[in-house]
């Protein structure tokens, strides 16, 4: 049974979320479609684009991503703490980049002198409305989807729905979890073979680190090494991003009392002006929240290591120099193999080490979680 949105996404539990979208009828996001003969490649750039566009807005950073032909997956952490200390202005410029906003919030930001009290009030209604939404991941989810299917529906000139009713989302409560969720993203175009190795894998969140990893060599290559204090692990870096609160938690989003609106975000001439965020960096010490808490450099020995076994057909081998991550997290081997290529059919709304899906129901107040033998085979370690 469809459980409620609240109850799947609760920053009370965790910050972080795997979540997939799907297309309905026969609609492509990219590659070729053998039923019409047209192609559809380019649309995956309107994904990733719109992505880090958007996260430049919302309190939601982008972990892991990969777009496929018809669905596409996103590893999030949703970092409602941001929000919270930003002045009525920014909020109110932030949001006005994706909507217009009612008459009383236009009137603010053509000339907010000429607002009296019983006004303002109304303002600073809408301030915190657009204050939760900011760091609500349901809200981040209908911009992209609805921008993406507006572009593909007037250049297929037609009408209707293009996605699945709801996005599916799954909760990851631990960083066993996060990592398992990263490496399944990043290698679905590899399982799907659409590409042979995580560089070649195009539109992939790994790809991207890659790409940027060899630029960032080949600039410390061509210019002067910097001092060694002064030294960033590659694909930690990236162009700054939008402000952010030095402090991050995992404080659930509030429900506040909110006016109605029916508004469609801007048109995609408009959203394509947005900056674009960098992807989430990686912190290898793990004392960073707004960050993934590995190192890159083990990450991605991981998704080659776990990447080549899938692409031989090897899924119950894995080579003798394993990652230590994996060591280090408790987490068997064959089982990671094996949980990286149906990870949506064996866990649920949620995924996490048994003690942390069994906390997950006491909390849910249910006696049953899909997922938990899967749990037990995948963290051996931490089910004991």
């Amino acid at each position: 049974m469809t459980q409620p949105r609240s109850t799947v996404v609760s920053l009370d539990d965790t910050p972080w979320y795997h979540v997939v979208s799907r297309c309905v009828r026969r609609a492509f996001l990219c590659g070729h479609d053998a039923h019409s003969g047209r192609s559809f490649e380019h649309r995956r750039g309107w994904i990733a684009d719109r992505l880090k566009q958007l996260a430049s807005v919302f309190a939601v950073d982008i972990a892991a991503y990969a777009v496929m032909s018809n669905h596409f997956h996103i590893v999030v952490r949703v970092d409602d703490a941001r929000v919270e200390p930003l002045e009525r202005d920014e909020i109110l410029r932030r949001w006005t980049q994706l909507f217009s906003g009612p008459v009383m919030v236009q009137r603010y930001l053509a000339d907010p002198q000429r607002l009296g009290p019983a006004e303002m009030k109304i303002v600073d209604a809408w301030v915190e409305t657009y204050r939760s939404r900011l760091a609500d991941l349901s809200w981040f989810m209908r911009v992209l989807n609805e921008s993406i299917a507006r572009q593909a529906n007037a250049e297929d000139r037609v009408t209707g729905r293009f996605w699945e009713g709801r996005f599916k989302s799954q909760a990851l409560l631990d960083e066993q979890a996060v990592l398992t969720a990263m490496a399944y993203v990043d290698l679905n175009p590899i399982r799907a073979r659409m590409a042979a190795t995580p560089e070649a894998s195009e539109y992939t969140s790994v790809a991207e680190r890659i790409a940027l990893l060899r630029e960032t060599s080949e600039d410390e290559g061509a210019e002067a090494k910097p001092a060694a204090g002064d030294a960033e692990v590659p694909g930690d870096t990236a162009a700054p991003g939008p402000p952010r609160a030095t402090r991050c938690d995992t404080r659930s989003t509030r429900s506040r009392s909110a006016p109605h609106e029916t508004e469609s975000p801007h048109p995609e001439t408009t959203l394509n002006r947005l900056a674009s965020a960098p992807l989430l960096p990686f912190d290898a010490t793990g004392r960073a929240e707004c960050a993934a808490p590995f190192a890159f450099e083990d990450y991605l020995e991981l998704v080659e290591a776990t990447g080549r076994v899938i692409r031989e057909d090897k899924r119950g081998f894995i080579h003798d120099d394993a990652p230590p991550l994996l060591e280090r997290l408790g987490i068997d081997p064959d089982q990671f193999i094996r949980a990286a290529s149906r990870m949506l059919q064996q866990f649920g709304s949620a995924i996490g080490t048994p003690a942390h899906l069994t906390a997950r129901c006491d909390a849910r107040q249910t006696r049953y979680l899909r997922g938990m033998a899967a749990a037990r085979q995948l963290f051996p370690r931490s089910a004991a």
